[in-house]
């Protein structure tokens, strides 16, 4: 059927109520008077019909006295006829005109004329700029107001705060500066809220907190400033989507408040994110299942929460991620077994996990930080940790914890930060470590001789335990190792010659045990006070006060040979002055005598003295 035809069929239509031309792309309508004569039209959608030739569309429509719908989206309207000052629309309840062409055009003044029973108006992704006339405040009988992805600009009147049945709101990216208004509050009956990119500035309002029936709340990308606490969402019971970040809103909520809402479960969607960092944020709750759909993730952070629950399985499918930090939360269950063969860093410190830590741990060639402190965990220390091959390089080397993201537009390098507790202090490391903290625990037996083979270790921290046994020689190797912490332990036996060879030791704690005999001798291992060995009762030698046995009978021994040294050095002193006087003498008089007593050598001396009198005068 040609267009003149249908056109023709239509024209002589006039008990036809429903038309829906929708999306139909091989129609081109440049003229719509013909609908005019449909007298009893009720629904008319014409959404996605190019109407770009039709300029006198809006008179041709207001001759539909029984129109109550009218979808008009996506037709490449150009002209909104801001001339017109009524339109006839004395039975419109739905009014459809978004993404058209509307450009430099303000809201046309029929559109505050409408019918009385107008429930919604869709005016959204039309370019449309100026300010929200105080002639909305009329349609009173709105329940859906979508003006967004416009250039709506200046402040968001108070007058829709009056709009009570109003259920769906919606004002994002548009140009709206000022404060949110209060007023807002009184809507009551409102479903969904957004006003995010917009310039809006000043504080959340309180009123928001009286939006019982809200389940989408979209503030975000504003200039907003202030406070957000429970008494912004305190009767929020239904919302499912919440949206508030803006640099400067601090969020101070009481940490015994218990939010009134479930946030939806909504990971499935966001498939391509490859950093989430919720710490230190008061989440409570569970990790929701869906997180497991974020294949392309690398780190998650959500240390620092009130997260209760095990560890889900879901979280396996996260095959690449590098990073995983649950600490300081109240996780319990055991230490799961199928951990990501990717990871270096996981951190599962301060939470209520027990059992046995897993023999699969060992499995993570890549693992540099493993941290499990402050647990519950029992059983012994797995004996294959040197199958963790990233510690065993003696490479002093370090690098940044730095991941290549590709896209399909760029390729993006990511710096994630980690936070460890190393020599007694929280720092924050980007060039990786290796550390290993079990610390705080139940666990038991004998420290495996193979964790002394991980020679890159840099920290490693067995505190607070139940181990027996003793250290073996090879910790020497560990030339890296800048923290050791064994102390509250039943470790006993020598402390091994070989740790006076660990340069880089910065912080030693080998405190109540039953560690025995002589600190080793070495500017190392005395370099430490003595709260590094306090508690070992039978260890003895500087920096400790307590003398070894060995040093007591050195000290008895050494004044008697001093004494015997000084009498021999003193005898031999005597000895050499008196025969130097002797010695003296007797050549003094020796020569004297012969002089005096044998007169040739008496005139032979006085003939040398006058020959060399007369010498002396020559000169």
């Amino acid at each position: 059927m040609s267009r003149d035809a249908r056109s023709h069929h239509c024209t002589n239509s006039s008990n036809l109520q429903v038309l829906d031309l929708s999306y139909n792309r091989d129609i081109l309508i440049d003229n719509l008077h013909w609908i005019s004569h449909l007298s009893s039209l009720q629904y008319l959608n014409l959404d996605g019909v190019d109407l770009h030739k039709e300029i006198n569309w809006l008179q041709s429509v207001t001759m539909l006295p029984s129109l109550l719908e009218l979808h008009m989206e996506s037709c490449q309207l150009e002209n909104i006829n801001p001339s017109i000052q009524y339109a006839n629309f004395t039975s419109l309840q739905v009014l459809d005109l978004a993404d058209n062409i509307f450009l430099s055009y303000e809201l046309p003044t029929w559109l505050f004329n409408l019918s009385s029973d107008i429930s919604h108006i869709d005016l959204s992704q039309n370019q449309i700029h100026g300010q929200l006339s105080n002639m909305l405040s009329n349609i009173r009988s709105i329940k859906f107001l979508n003006l967004s992805y416009n250039a709506l600009s200046g402040p968001i009147p108070n007058w829709i705060g009056q709009l009570e049945q109003l259920q769906e709101l919606d004002l994002s990216h548009n140009s709206f500066s000022g404060p949110i208004p209060t007023s807002l509050g009184n809507l009551s009956s409102l479903v969904v809220l957004k006003l995010n990119l917009n310039n809006l500035n000043g504080n959340l309002p309180e009123s928001f907190g009286q939006l019982c029936n809200l389940e989408v709340l979209t503030v975000a990308d504003n200039s907003l400033t202030g406070i957000v606490s429970e008494r912004n969402l305190r009767s929020l019971s239904k919302l499912k989507h919440l949206y508030l970040s803006s640099p400067a809103l601090i969020y101070d909520f009481d940490p015994e408040w218990i939010p009134p809402f479930d946030l939806q479960d909504c990971w499935n969607n966001w498939e391509s994110l490859v950093r989430v960092s919720l710490g230190n944020n008061n989440l409570t709750g569970k990790i929701p299942h869906s997180m497991g759909s974020l294949s392309n993730l690398l780190s998650l952070n959500l240390n620092r929460n009130n997260l209760y629950g095990d560890i889900p399985l879901s979280l396996k499918n996260c095959k690449n991620l590098l990073i995983l930090d649950l600490g300081n939360n109240n996780f319990s269950g055991a230490v799961p077994s199928w951990m990501g063969q990717s990871l270096e860093t996981l951190q599962l410190r301060s939470n209520q996990f027990s059992g046995n830590i897993p023999p699969q741990i060992c499995q993570l060639n890549s693992l540099m930080v493993m941290d499990f402190a402050n647990n519950s965990l029992s059983g012994p220390i797995p004996q294959c940790l040197h199958n963790i091959t990233a510690m065993l390089s003696d490479s002093t080397s370090t690098y940044e914890i730095r991941f290549r993201v590709e896209t399909t537009d760029s390729i993006m390098d990511f710096v994630f930060p980690v936070g460890l507790l190393i020599k007694g202090s929280e720092l924050i490391y980007k060039d990786m470590v290796y550390v290993i903290d079990l610390s705080s625990n139940s666990l038991s037996g004998t420290v495996p001789s193979e964790i002394f083979m991980l020679t890159r270790l840099q920290s490693l921290n067995l505190s607070r335990n139940q181990l027996v046994g003793t250290i073996p020689e090879k910790i020497g190797n560990m030339k890296q190792l800048e923290s050791i912490d064994l102390s509250s332990n039943r470790l006993w036996g020598e402390i091994p010659q070989s740790m006076s060879g660990l340069s880089f030791l910065g912080v030693l704690n080998l405190s109540f045990n039953n560690f025995m005999g002589k600190i080793p001798s070495g500017t190392q291992l005395q370099s430490f006070t003595n709260l590094s060995y306090m508690g070992n009762h039978q260890l003895c030698g500087p920096p400790l006060t307590k003398i070894c046995p060995e040093d007591e009978e050195s000290n008895n021994t050494k004044p008697i040979v001093e004494d015997e040294d000084d009498d021999y050095t003193s005898a031999v002193h005597s000895w050499f002055y008196m025969g130097l006087g002797i010695g003296f003498a007797v050549g003094f008089w020796g020569v004297l005598g012969a002089i005096f007593f044998n007169r040739k050598c008496r005139h032979a001396y006085f003939r040398f003295l006058h020959r060399l009198y007369d010498m002396l005068i020559q000169i």
